[in-house]
């Protein structure tokens, strides 16, 4: 890994630090600890800052989530949100779209409710409900193969949206312009740093993915195929 000029370690949470939506691992931690020391650190999420920070054991680092809309500071004393947008969705009529790709699709057994709405205007699609078993939506698609036959058909219906094969067993669905580029982008604006200063540690980086708009943005970084590997990749950035 060239680690010329870094100033910025962004990285995703699900997949890359931990398993979905697992607590943050002491040895990840204890990395975590020892990059904090060197570099800024910040976490690019399709989930919100509250959650983020409570998956990482309230680990004190910059959190952007949902996809650019919220963006927070979690320190030793609490999360500090200072941004969140809210982008409202039109609520009938996502459903009633989502009602449609499942009749296509034939995705019509799910426990709880077929759309999750989130404050910020941010849609989940979860293929299994919003009340799915972890252990099932872990074992519904991890390849994402199943996901990826019909996410252009998922696009079309939502042209308004940013579309991505999210978790593990869903889409994600954010109103356009957000995404995690875009994230990106606007913390690098605030904060005076260019995306030559950057790595970029994310899973999700196939068609699809959400991170895939940072992996093709010429931006560094560094794929993460078995989040386990996470604290030996990052002791790149701590040699020398």
């Amino acid at each position: 890994m060239d680690k010329q000029n870094v100033k910025l370690v962004a990285m995703d949470l699900d997949g890359t630090l931990t398993q979905h939506k697992s607590p943050l691992e002491p040895l990840c931690r204890q990395v975590m600890e020892q990059l904090a020391q060197r570099y800024q650190l910040l976490m690019v999420c399709a989930g919100g800052c509250e959650r983020v920070y409570r998956q990482m054991g309230e680990f004190p680092i910059s959190i952007s989530g949902f996809y650019g809309m919220q963006y927070g500071e979690g320190t030793e004393n609490g999360l500090h949100l200072l941004e969140n947008i809210c982008v409202p969705a039109d609520r009938d009529e996502v459903t009633r779209r989502a009602a449609l790709l499942r009749e296509e699709f034939s995705l019509l057994d799910y426990a709880g409710e077929p759309v999750e709405f989130h404050h910020s205007g941010l849609i989940t699609f979860p293929l299994l409900g919003t009340r799915a078993k972890l252990e099932d939506k872990l074992t519904y698609d991890p390849d994402r193969k199943k996901r990826r036959v019909f996410y252009d058909r998922v696009c079309e219906v939502f042209p308004e949206y940013h579309v991505f094969i999210g978790g593990s067993s869903s889409f994600d669905i954010a109103p356009k312009p957000y995404n995690k580029l875009f994230a990106l982008d606007c913390y690098l604006e605030r904060n005076g740093i260019s995306r030559e200063d950057v790595v970029f540690f994310g899973d999700d980086y196939g068609p699809g993915g959400n991170d895939r708009d940072v992996y093709v943005s010429g931006i560094r970084f560094v794929t993460m195929d078995d989040y386990r590997k996470f604290p030996e990749l990052a002791q790149q950035l701590l040699l020398g």
